[in-house]
């Protein structure tokens, strides 16, 4: 994949646009970003924003839900929507010639859908069952349970799918009211990519503009300071435990956030990480572990979740108290951090293959810092990141700070 040229505009009373120009590609991606997720639930029936998604391609006042995908696929493209605490994501990929009907057609979606009734009862009996699902699957359930021992009554803690009790809580009018209030926010961003300048995405994405956006309403923020992290454990007959422990880190605009992705570069994400080596490959009591760190605005995540035998439950624990102990009082060994910073650039020229990696830095780069940063200086700050630097955030996130933690399993079938 080429290089991209970025640009952006604010569209005068509108959304803002951010394009990412590949000249030579065959390909084009086009997103529309809603700045509101789950955490924007306050108050409010937990699964809302997700099952807003959903309804989203059931239909709108010119095309059926049929008509919707049929028109995408016809044409060789593909539609897709994901919801996260902070935003929901509307996204569409295909051939180059594609670009037009992609605008057409998810513009159609994300502003006029019609929220019919009957489609919403039968929605609630789908997302009831993806809830059923992940709740039945427990290494995908802990993400659940150590997010609401993190972040508590917040919303945040919230399941982003909701309960089965909080979706039977939402009908078509409050349906309505979120779509109305957070799809039309003057800080939506629409991103594209392709052989397109930002004045021909700008042609191509205008006419099917909404005629009125207004300004956002503000998510309800945590104050990380006062949280008092919980410990959930969920009793189950399970051959394998599943633990996640999880600290209070600073948010996306926080300076320490490059040292935050090395850190957890660093404990787990790779084959060569501290806990994948120590707990995996040198001891032998799991399959699966891995770190993670997650930013939002004004605070951030770090985790650190595992599949276990439950008798090595305590091992595995001392083991990765251990491993972080070090990370504070030595700092990074000779060699890790260089090692880290290479397994970081190479995975993120990597990501940049496809047209939709070039629209997400672009939209979610617009969404989150109100520019779109050029990736050569991103990672050149990342490259700029020193040993006292890891150990500096690893001294503030884990020194005399106990984890929220989560588990599931615990109990012995009695066969």
């Amino acid at each position: 994949m080429s290089k991209a040229t970025y640009e952006w505009r604010q569209i005068p009373g509108g959304p803002r646009l951010a394009v990412a120009t590949v000249a030579d590609s065959e390909c084009a991606a086009l997103s529309i970003y809603i700045p509101a997720g789950s955490r924007d639930e306050w108050n409010l029936p937990a699964g809302l924003a997700h099952f807003v998604e959903h309804m989203v391609f059931k239909g709108t006042a010119r095309r059926s839900a049929r008509e919707l995908s049929f028109e995408i696929e016809n044409a060789g493209g593909q539609l897709n929507a994901c919801t996260s605490e902070d935003q929901t994501v509307y996204e569409g990929h295909g051939e180059a010639d594609l670009m037009p009907l992609l605008a057409d057609v998810l513009s159609d979606m994300v502003w006029h859908a019609t929220f019919p009734e009957p489609e919403i009862g039968l929605e609630r009996e789908v997302i009831g069952e993806e809830i059923t699902m992940y709740r039945e699957a427990p290494a995908d359930h802990i993400g659940d349970l150590i997010s609401s021992a993190l972040w508590g009554d917040h919303p945040l803690g919230n399941a982003i799918s909701g309960s089965l009790e909080s979706i039977a809580a939402i009908d078509r009018e409050i349906l309505l009211d979120f779509r109305n209030r957070h799809h039309f926010r003057n800080d939506v961003v629409i991103a594209a990519a392709g052989p397109f300048t930002l004045d021909e995405v700008m042609a191509m994405v205008s006419p099917h503009l909404p005629k009125e956006f207004h300004a956002p309403d503000k998510a309800v923020p945590f104050d990380r300071t006062t949280a008092v992290p919980q410990t959930i454990a969920e009793a189950r007959e399970t051959d394998q435990l599943q633990l996640a422990l999880a600290w209070h880190t600073p948010g996306r605009h926080s300076e320490s956030r490059h040292a935050l992705r090395m850190l957890s570069m660093m404990l787990g994400e790779t084959a060569s990480s501290r806990l994948f080596l120590e707990l995996r490959e040198e001891r032998g009591l799991c399959y699966q572990i891995s770190s993670d760190v997650t930013f939002f605005d004004e605070t951030g995540a770090f985790e650190i979740s595992a599949g276990l035998d439950p008798e090595s439950r305590d091992e595995a624990l001392a083991c990765i108290h251990r491993e972080i102990n070090d990370l504070v009082t030595n700092g990074p060994r000779p060699g890790e951090l260089d090692r880290t910073k290479r397994l970081t650039i190479a995975q993120s020229k990597l990501a940049f293959e496809t047209t939709g990696s070039h629209a997400g830095w672009a939209g979610e780069g617009l969404l989150d810092f109100g520019h779109i940063p050029a990736p050569m200086d991103w990672r050149a700050k990342v490259m700029a990141v020193t040993d006292a630097d890891v150990q500096s955030i690893a001294l503030e996130i884990f020194l005399g700070r106990e984890p929220a933690m989560a588990e599931i399993g615990g109990l012995e079938s009695d066969g």
